[in-house]
């Protein structure tokens, strides 16, 4: 009886892809002809479950690609808990900071177009940042060298969010709230500029506002709109049909809630996919944490980056170039990089993605392992040695208020034959 009814509980939780809806991602296949064991994706759809059986999270999804295949893909527990409505494989994500390699990658496009420069300043793009300084204990210094698009792509500017941080920088930042005061992106880069930077740029690891400094660069040089060019560059050509800034109103059923945890198994509404922030236009178009996306078109993206820039025959960037964007850019004595107080040992930065530069579990990866994570609780990784790559999607904060993301790749390299 008890057999049964775990049975009948698994059924409940777990949603398979509808039929043909994985070959919009990838070419669909069964694990075990990718080196993946049936059994460990059991075991790896158990652990998800158990966070939902155990009230910890509202809806997981998760997507496991291997030799350009997909070899796994499933979605957990509730899209809406108001309604009481299943989580779909294919649902609506804020993948908030997953948003940084898809900008990075178009600045590096318009970098193979030399018509971006690595090393310039950023002030040959952007004017404001011409007179930034430095905060010093004395006072205000001028920077060492100007910052580039280089420092830019790996958060070596020295720019800084306000939100990990507590130097007096740090607390300019909440104080002043630039990106909730900005009324553009042309404005917001007004309003960075006239902040001192934390770090002299190339000197320190930052996590920062710099890839949306980046977002503002690609549309100076490109002369259009971020949101249009990630529209007719990238999404267009990578057939990423359900990847924006603003969820568009016949989309919304598949778009899902935003919940606090403000208690085990009490799950508080923090933005609505009714009426909340990414259902209406968005006052800029932030270059690191402004998309909405769904597994399967963020599959495309990263199976596109782990080919070497191509994808069903389109070739976004070539080999050379993703091979930069997948190497640590930092130097060595700026390893391990850290986010606030969260140290991510055995970690660089390249451009776009952070690199893991030294394998301290190999559970979790070799050496070369590339990704990122999102606010939201959003999660990928690709594995250039293994031709892998791992995506599990949920929206709940506090970040990282559990371990499911180290969970979940444990078990798939766990379920590697």
């Amino acid at each position: 009886m008890r057999s049964m009814l775990r049975a009948a509980v698994m059924v409940a939780l777990v949603a398979a892809p509808p039929r043909g809806a994985a070959g919009q991602a990838l070419p669909e296949v069964r694990p075990e002809l990718v080196g993946l064991s049936a059994t460990g994706m059991a075991r790896l759809d158990s652990a998800m479950a158990a966070y939902i059986s155990g009230k910890k999270l509202p809806g997981i999804v998760i997507a496991v690609a291997r030799n350009g295949k997909l070899a796994h893909w499933k979605a957990f527990g509730l899209r809406s808990v108001e309604a009481n409505d299943p989580m779909r494989p294919d649902d609506l994500f804020r993948i908030m900071s997953m948003t940084k390699p898809i900008t990075t990658t178009a600045a590096m496009m318009l970098v193979e177009e030399q018509k971006l420069e690595l090393d310039e300043p950023v002030a040959r793009y952007i004017p404001a940042f011409r007179n930034v300084k430095v905060w010093a204990p004395d006072g205000l210094v001028p920077p060492h060298r100007p910052m580039t698009v280089r420092d830019l792509m790996r958060h070596t500017s020295g720019l800084t969010y306000g939100l990990f941080g507590n130097t007096p920088v740090d607390s300019m930042y909440r104080k002043d709230d630039p990106s909730g005061k900005a009324t553009s992106l042309a404005d917001l880069m007004d309003r960075l500029a006239r902040l001192p930077l934390v770090d002299h740029p190339g000197e320190a690891w930052n996590y920062s506002y710099s890839t949306d400094v980046l977002g503002r660069i690609v549309e100076v040089v490109s002369g259009m709109p971020l949101d249009r060019f990630f529209e007719e560059r990238i999404f267009k050509r990578l057939g990423m049909r359900n990847t924006f800034f603003e969820v568009p109103s016949q989309k919304r059923p598949r778009f899902v809630g935003y919940y606090a945890l403000p208690a085990p198994g009490r799950f508080f509404l923090a933005d609505s996919p009714d009426t909340g922030s990414f259902t209406r236009p968005p006052k800029l178009f932030a270059g690191g944490s402004g998309l909405v996306s769904s597994a399967s078109d963020y599959l495309r993206f990263a199976q596109m980056i782990l080919n070497g820039g191509k994808l069903d025959g389109t070739r976004l960037l070539r080999a050379e170039t993703v091979d930069e964007m997948l190497k640590n850019q930092i130097p060595a004595g700026l390893v391990p990089i850290r986010v606030g107080s969260s140290v991510l040992e055995g970690t660089g930065f390249g451009f776009g993605f952070s690199i893991a530069v030294e394998s301290r579990d190999p559970r979790l990866g070799p050496v070369g392992l590339a990704g990122w994570g999102g606010y939201a609780n959003t999660f990928f990784w690709i594995d250039p040695q293994n031709r892998l790559i791992g995506l599990i999607l949920t929206q709940f904060f506090p970040f990282q208020a559990y371990p499911i993301e180290s969970e979940f790749r444990r078990l798939v390299y766990g379920a590697m034959n």
